[in-house]
């Protein structure tokens, strides 16, 4: 999961109000339900501490909530009397969940957010192609590429044979130069955003002309789909064909980043199962625990963030300053930095705001999938 969205939220100082929340229902008491959950919610964050403005914040973003939701849950973040963040979840959490503390409380966003990649899909026929994106906001259109149409049959002034092999031979060379301009739209499309899966669907002879023209490495993230035209739009099959895509790619690329974790765990010199002794960078590809995962971070040494489902590590305390960068297992490490007043925070969501700024990619690691030892770890960019 790319974190950068989170940036907003690092911009401020804290105290932060954050508040997790089911919103897939509606029902004919909704707006009965709807005033009890506000009321709940500026009582427990009252009882946290926040100030009144905050919670008004907080409950005026709530009370212009719309029944109907397209998104299982919502996550908000509030500093200072003013909403900051208001985020669709892929996944409801089963109770409103409220937090107030000095970091905003994001380390959740990787259960209830989703890692499904964004995507780019593509519905071609043989006048050209519609595009449109999907990734966890929902899906929009992305433009169009238009290719050359075939001109009809008009009067026959030559003799049949011949004719219809010039007009087979037209209609080729139409096929051929409309799956150049898509595979050039769709190139230009792909560096233009943050895709990771390409999806080819529409008529089968222009899904094959146009992946065969996209470049190897772009070819390699490309799937095409059985269902779904360019006439007749999304399907229900053509959307769970996506949806299944999607996750087979998260779970190829989690695959791969936890075989690169555990091969480096296992190099000899690595820090082993009971993570570094804070020392200095880890030495082998890989690290493990609160003190090891600590110093990848802030050295900016970390490539992917590893938070297992389950694991006393995340809940371990932190000691942090105003930077991303200024996080440390011990006080007086902080104050070595130059941090005057170090706070404590929980070490997830520390390392998620240093992963945020670094633009590090942050990955959970489900429940049952061999990980980290105690919850935390991470993929290095390099090692010494």
């Amino acid at each position: 999961m790319d974190v950068g969205f989170l940036k907003p939220l690092f911009d401020r100082p804290g105290p932060w109000a954050g508040v997790y929340m089911d919103t897939s229902r509606s029902t004919e008491d909704a707006p009965t339900r709807r005033r009890l959950r506000e009321r709940f919610v500026a009582d427990q964050l009252t009882s946290q501490g926040a100030d009144r403005a905050t919670c008004d914040a907080v409950v005026e973003r709530l009370a212009g909530e719309e029944e109907a939701r397209a998104s299982a849950g919502r996550a908000l973040f509030a500093a200072g009397g003013e909403v900051v963040l208001d985020l669709p979840l892929a996944t409801a959490p089963i109770d409103v969940v409220t937090s107030w503390s000095m970091l905003p409380r994001v380390a959740p966003l990787a259960t209830f957010r989703g890692e499904w990649p964004a995507c780019l899909v593509a519905f071609v026929d043989q006048a050209g192609a519609d595009l449109e994106l999907r990734d966890d906001t929902g899906t929009r259109p992305a433009g169009r590429a238009a290719g050359r149409r075939a001109h009809g049959r008009g009067h026959r002034s030559v003799p049949a044979d011949r004719y219809e092999w010039h007009y087979r031979n037209r209609v080729g060379n139409t096929w051929e130069q409309t799956a150049d301009r898509v595979a050039d739209e769709l190139v230009r499309q792909w560096a233009e955003s943050d895709a990771e899966l390409l999806i080819l669907a529409g008529d089968p002879r222009g899904r094959r002309a146009v992946r065969d023209r996209l470049p190897e490495s772009l070819r390699a993230k490309t799937e095409e789909m059985r269902h779904g035209s360019r006439a007749a739009g999304c399907s229900e099959l053509l959307n769970t064909e996506i949806d299944h895509a999607r996750a087979e790619c998260a779970r190829a690329h989690l695959e791969s980043v936890l075989d690169l974790f555990r091969a480096g765990r296992g190099r000899p010199g690595g820090p082993g199962p009971s993570g570094h002794d804070g020392a200095g960078p880890p030495s082998s590809g890989a690290a493990e625990g609160v003190p090891a995962v600590v110093e990848a971070m802030r050295s900016h040494q970390a490539a992917t963030l590893l938070l297992g489902h389950t694991g006393g590590d995340m809940r371990h305390e932190v000691w942090i300053g105003p930077d991303a960068d200024q996080v440390a297992v011990q006080r007086s490490q902080a104050r070595a930095m130059g941090v005057r007043a170090p706070e404590p925070a929980r070490a997830d969501d520390a390392l998620m705001r240093s992963a945020a700024v670094a633009d590090t990619e942050v990955l959970l690691v489900p429940e049952g999938v061999p990980g980290p030892a105690g919850g935390l770890g991470a993929v290095l960019r390099w090692h010494a």
